[in-house]
């Protein structure tokens, strides 16, 4: 399955010298796409695994240099290793974090290059006395985005090419084209990016089967807020978590903590929510009162909307009955798409690198996102009915702050009015780029 990290760790295979370290949610593809890189590319490799591998934690605990660490490694090893080209990939290493601050030790050592990769890691990371800087790649990987999962369901890459040049142009999409886009943009909304999800999608598009492999992925995360926070935290982390599809749910889609607990406050359960922020499964959005470059400067931390990392995960919660009227593209299905199509854009920002924020002022409204792009504060509505041209706070923005661009996200085609730019809800990946970025990744012949 196609995965747009295919050229971060081909790049690394191919330049760079330092360790690799690779994290993000569980089940979001890291180690199978560690191995088929790895294979890809001939090279001898061994892997442990320290879930698994409870005798090698022992060990590496007691080891007492660099040198030690690498030839019992070697030692261990099922394949023939080949100092300077072999590589040695460490995985689960939330097991072990302090592995990450002993890496340049090893690096300097340059007997074998080493892949870490690891699920919660950035709970874990904070807790690491120092990360060296200057040994370590280091990027976050995210469930599959749209274009992932379309390129890996059946939509060429031709038509995905055709997607970014009307983008760049801001030309309406080829209505052909633009049909299929949208279809594969609701069975999105479905399925989600998980790879073990997207797999059984295509293989069976049996909505039953797909809920299940999504219930799993989420009991496992459900697993990880008992076996990994502290003792008093656990059953707020998952209060918190279980409660982000019925607050989303609501008009106003601002996190409220006291519908989790009456007497308890946004301090109370402060922990909790940045643990799902830093496992990655949560992804929140702040309020700003100043919609400027930097946003960062007039964010409030504790009024925020949270989305899950998934879309899918989030569909999930639905009943069957729903899920086919989503896929049905029906106009006249009377169900709200609007806390899937937000989290869908929260999702697809998000994985580009930014920093989510939203507006909303009394007597005016809210606009749903805002980014900092190109040192740029860009309005972005998000509408998933007929109505897309209504949207009130964004025309209070537009009257009273100066705007380069701003963008309606919706499921029609390519259309400009005055300053304002619709664009299909599809293109929201594509937002998070500049103009002179988009094309950069490779699409593969499908």
């Amino acid at each position: 399955m196609y995965r747009i990290y295919e050229e971060r760790i081909q790049k690394w295979i191919d330049e760079s010298r330092k360790a690799l370290l690779i994290y993000g949610a569980r089940q979001v593809g890291k180690t199978y796409l560690i191995r088929e890189m790895l294979k890809r590319n001939n090279i001898s490799y061994c892997e442990y695994n320290f879930v698994e591998r409870t005798d090698i934690l022992e060990w590496l605990s007691k080891a007492e240099d660099a040198g030690d660490i690498s030839n019992r490694l070697a030692l261990y090893s099922d394949v023939p290793l080949k100092e300077g080209e072999s590589v040695i990939f460490l995985d689960e290493i939330q097991k072990y974090p302090d592995i990450v601050s002993k890496i340049k030790f090893l690096v300097d050592e340059g007997k074998y290059r080493y892949i870490l990769s690891g699920s919660n890691l950035g709970v874990e990371l904070k807790n690491i006395r120092s990360i060296p800087v200057g040994y370590v790649d280091e990027w976050q990987m995210m469930p599959m985005n749209y274009e992932e999962f379309a390129l890996n369901s059946g939509i060429s890459g031709t038509m995905i090419e055709h997607m970014r040049d009307c983008y760049r142009s801001e030309r309406p999409v080829d209505d052909i084209v633009h049909k299929k886009l949208l279809q594969a943009f609701y069975y999105y909304l479905v399925s989600g990016g998980m790879p073990t999800v997207v797999r059984e999608y295509n293989a069976s598009h049996n909505l039953e089967r797909i809920d299940k492999e999504q219930r799993s992925i989420i009991n496992q995360y459900k697993a990880d807020f008992t076996q990994y926070e502290l003792k008093e935290n656990k059953l707020r982390i998952r209060a918190v978590y279980d409660n982000i599809p019925s607050q989303l749910n609501k008009q106003n889609r601002r996190f409220v903590f006291s519908e989790l607990d009456k007497e308890l406050k946004f301090d109370r359960y402060e922990n909790s929510f940045l643990w799902l922020k830093d496992a990655a499964v949560a992804i929140p959005a702040y309020i700003v009162s100043e919609p400027e470059s930097p946003l960062r400067i007039s964010s409030a931390t504790n009024v925020f909307k949270l989305f899950m990392s998934d879309v899918g995960l989030l569909t999930c919660c639905y009943p069957l009955s729903v899920k086919r009227e989503i896929i049905s593209m029906d106009p006249n299905r009377e169900i709200n798409n609007g806390s899937l199509f937000e989290n869908f854009v929260a999702q697809e920002l998000y994985a580009s690198g930014y920093e989510l924020y939203y507006y909303k002022r009394k007597g005016v409204g809210e606009v749903d996102f805002i980014i900092d792009r190109d040192d740029m504060a860009v309005p972005v509505e998000v509408k998933s009915g007929n109505d897309y041209k209504k949207h009130s706070a964004l025309n209070h923005l537009l009257d009273n702050y100066r705007f380069e661009k701003a963008y309606v996200l919706y499921p029609g085609n390519t259309e400009i009015v005055k300053n304002i730019t619709y664009l299909p809800i599809y293109m929201a990946g594509l937002l998070g780029q500049s103009g002179d970025n988009i094309g950069d990744i490779i699409i593969p012949a499908l």
